[in-house]
């Protein structure tokens, strides 16, 4: 992608604060704004080292430290409403967000993308692929938090209103929106009781944080509590539900989606993937120590006859741990094909391993049972709405302070087990034999839910058990999955309610300054 000269050479006139009646703005302390200073070196040498041997290395450290810039979106002749500024901190919540930037961008709004990670940059870039292509959406890494470099970035970008998604705030670029009247509106906002303490260690900076933002739509009302305990005032904050319920699909990935029939298109892919008549799981955006998890959950399942031609789909959740991931699988002596190497699926295949990006949908359509990741380990749980929008039933692991709001209710329904959930009501099966293993997997459950610890022998028996049940009778899996795509249809809502709070913001906003 083409980049400016100098990030100030652009049509727009530039931002000036003093032009127009001031507005209260609550400053960075004193003692933050110094460290930040002091840490601005060592950031660029942690940049250096994590990213040096990457071809964009240039481009990322011009973009965080304001020296080189993309254009600007193009304006739209017909409409044109402005640029937001949106910062998403890497691949979870450039997926959460996605839904609602498509919406900004089909009313009328240009989109600039920041992200913070380099998984989470790729994912911008291949989900905003054609959307950056066309002008509408411009893509950059995040800028320092450094007033200066702040200061040249949105001189560049312009941006009426900026959205920071779920918990990823920067005191100095607040402060600065502030002072330029920017409307800036955390979306989506979580704010876990782990994150609150943290919050609270800084208790001067995270106040000026909380009075600098216009508003906070936050997801539940325990996050809206805890913002107000940081200094939010109770007129800054909404409560709209999560977005992560919305499906997330674009039209250049994620092709399983793109049809309404959920089950014929199950059918059609296992058709085309050679496994119409196996029992299939998938274990998608795994880390370290989930695929171990898994592959000894398959050699259970392999190890009993009705279950002996079952597949195991693993999905890594970043790409550099591809090559490793299929070391293990070798290490265990299962028969792998890799999506990577052109690998058909045989009958003898016991574990495919997707090494591959933006076909997570196709994974999750064509299972059975859907385990997600980062929820055996401390990473907060990845997002389970995907595989319930395809009528996927879903495990996961204790593990998911991130989406806990989202995992409850569909646990529910029966859609989700989770070995700690107390909400965990198992679907009403139609035969008296599956509805027996399930009355045994239930009594599990609330003797594994007793004990609040990691992930140990207890969470993998209750684990396999479910797995097993479900894998043993696809019909009640069916079932389960059917009440999770039913759950998922209900909370679309969400995505009107949040886009309306935005504009309804920037109105404010606009209004304001004219007065």
């Amino acid at each position: 992608m083409p980049s400016s000269n100098t990030p100030s050479d652009h049509s727009a006139n530039p931002i000036d604060p003093v032009s127009s009646p001031s507005r209260a703005v609550h400053e960075t302390p004193l003692y933050y704004q110094s460290l930040i200073g002091l840490l601005k070196p060592l950031y660029r040498l942690q940049v250096w080292r994590r990213s040096h041997k990457n071809d964009n290395y240039q481009q990322e450290i011009d973009q965080r430290f304001g020296k080189q810039y993309p254009p600007r979106p193009v304006v739209n002749a017909d409409i044109d409403k402005g640029v937001i500024w949106c910062h998403a901190v890497s691949l979870g919540e450039t997926n959460t967000v996605a839904p609602l930037l498509n919406m900004l961008l089909a009313n009328g709004y240009q989109i600039w993308l920041t992200n913070t990670t380099q998984t989470g940059f790729a994912r911008g870039a291949s989900r905003f692929a054609e959307q950056i292509a066309q002008g509408q959406m411009s893509h950059s890494y995040v800028p320092v938090d450094s007033p200066a470099v702040i200061e040249t970035f949105l001189t560049h970008v312009q941006p009426i209103a900026a959205l920071f998604v779920e918990t990823e705030l920067w005191a100095n670029i607040l402060t600065k929106l502030s002072q330029h009247r920017i409307p800036s509106i955390l979306v989506n906002g979580r704010l876990s009781a782990s994150s609150f303490q943290s919050y609270q260690k800084i208790g001067a900076v995270s106040a000026s944080m909380m009075k600098n933002l216009s508003l906070i739509i936050a997801q539940d009302s325990d996050s809206a509590k805890r913002f107000r305990q940081l200094g939010a005032s109770s007129a800054q904050i909404r409560v709209a539900g999560s977005l992560k319920w919305v499906i997330n699909a674009s039209t250049t990935d994620d092709k399983a989606v793109e049809d309404n029939s959920i089950h014929s298109k199950k059918a059609d892919l296992r058709a085309e993937f050679g496994i119409a008549d196996r029992p299939v799981w998938v274990a998608a955006s795994t880390h370290d120590g989930e695929e171990a998890a898994a592959l000894s959950l398959q050699q259970q399942l392999l190890s009993q006859a009705t279950l002996a031609d079952t597949l195991l789909v693993i999905v890594p959740r970043h790409p550099e741990r591809f090559d490793a991931v299929a070391e293990l699988i070798q290490k265990t002596g299962l028969n792998m094909a890799r999506r990577s190497d052109g690998d058909m699926i045989s009958a003898d295949t016991q574990v495919y391993l997707a090494d591959s990006m933006g076909e997570m949908m196709t994974w999750y359509t064509l299972a059975n049972v859907a385990f997600v990741g980062g929820s055996l380990v401390d990473i907060g749980g990845h997002n389970p709405v995907e595989p319930a929008s395809v009528a996927t039933p879903v495990l996961m692991g204790r593990y998911t302070q991130s989406c806990q709001s989202v995992i409850d209710k569909l646990a529910e329904v029966g859609a989700l087990y989770q070995p700690s959930n107390d909400f965990y009501c198992p679907v009403e099966s139609n035969g008296a034999d599956s509805q027996m293993a399930s009355d045994d997997q239930l009594k599990a459950n609330k003797k594994s839910s007793r004990k609040k610890t990691a992930y140990n022998r207890e969470d993998a028996v209750s684990i396999y058990t479910q797995l097993e049940t479900w894998l043993s009778n696809l019909p009640l899996a069916a079932q389960a999955g059917q009440a999770g795509e039913q759950m998922t249809t209900q909370q679309q809502a969400v995505l009107t309610r949040q886009f309306t709070m935005i504009e309804d913001a920037i109105e404010m906003s606009s209004n304001q300054d004219n007065l």
